[in-house]
């Protein structure tokens, strides 16, 4: 197994990222939705989306929440954030900061507290996913809530058998997340959502030899045509169609302003 570069992954993906996640045209609105559902996204919300890459999901909640403050877009590669604009378009604020960074205090914000804040598909990056959560949980204001958006434990992917194995190492347990924020202080549970994705299958071999899942970047280039091929031989079918199905782990901070008045 080649030794994952997340950051350098990401840089080269930078130009290609849009593409490569934009399924079809009602993926983004679909889960942008969700995600403001779940959190219950208000105009008065301050927002940030953490581990944002190039705001796909960002400019959709916010243009359906239209926050009275700008989102911030939180995300360690400036190669991402620049994909947001320059200038970023107006109800958004790039930060150059990783996840830990936020959680440490060390990212320069323009807010203070956070009533509300994601994480999509990025906690398996963190190498101390509960420190780093715990720290992130002690940014939210009273009665805010952190959602931890991932893929389950098993997909349905048409991925080829060794990516599938690999990604089953991998990825966190979404019951583990619960407890991390349990042990947080937040009060936390798990529900899960499903889109049905339909792919021209020539395009999603593209999208796997770009590496489009950062999964991908553990296999060397010739592990990958070898997988291409074993995925076309195993789908033979001119349009892939398959579940996209995520866990929603969503922490609440109670808000025990008033207690004793």
């Amino acid at each position: 197994m080649e030794r994952r570069d997340v950051q350098g992954h990401y840089e080269e993906l930078a130009a290609e990222y849009d593409e490569h996640w934009v399924y079809g045209p009602d993926h983004i609105p679909w889960m942008s939705a969700r995600i403001a559902e779940t959190l219950r996204l208000t105009a008065d919300d301050r927002i940030a989306d953490i581990g944002c890459g190039t705001g796909l999901f960002t400019r959709e909640v916010a243009k359906a929440v239209r926050p009275s403050r700008p989102v911030l877009c939180v995300d360690p590669s400036e190669a991402m954030l620049r994909r947001i604009g320059v200038p970023p378009p107006p109800g958004l604020v790039p930060v150059l900061a990783s996840a830990e960074d936020m959680a440490e205090g060390n990212a320069d914000l323009p807010h203070g507290r956070i009533d509300a804040m994601w994480l999509k598909e990025s906690v398996h990056h963190l190498s101390d996913p509960a420190r780093t959560l715990r720290g992130l949980a002690g940014r939210l204001a009273p009665g805010g809530r952190l959602l931890v958006v991932m893929l389950p434990a098993t997909i349905q992917y048409p991925l080829f058998d060794s990516a599938l194995r690999r990604f089953e190492e991998l990825q966190p347990d979404p019951s583990d997340i619960v407890e991390h924020l349990t042990s947080a202080g937040l009060e936390a549970g798990l529900s899960y959502v499903e889109h049905e994705l339909r792919i021209d299958r020539d395009r999603y071999f593209g999208m796997v030899r770009a590496r489009y899942m950062s999964l991908l970047s553990t296999f060397s280039d010739h592990e990958i045509e070898m997988g291409i091929e074993e995925m076309r031989a195993s789908h033979p079918e001119p349009v892939l169609v398959f579940p996209d199905r995520f866990a929603f782990v969503l922490g609440e901070l109670p808000d025990q302003r008033g207690e004793g008045e």
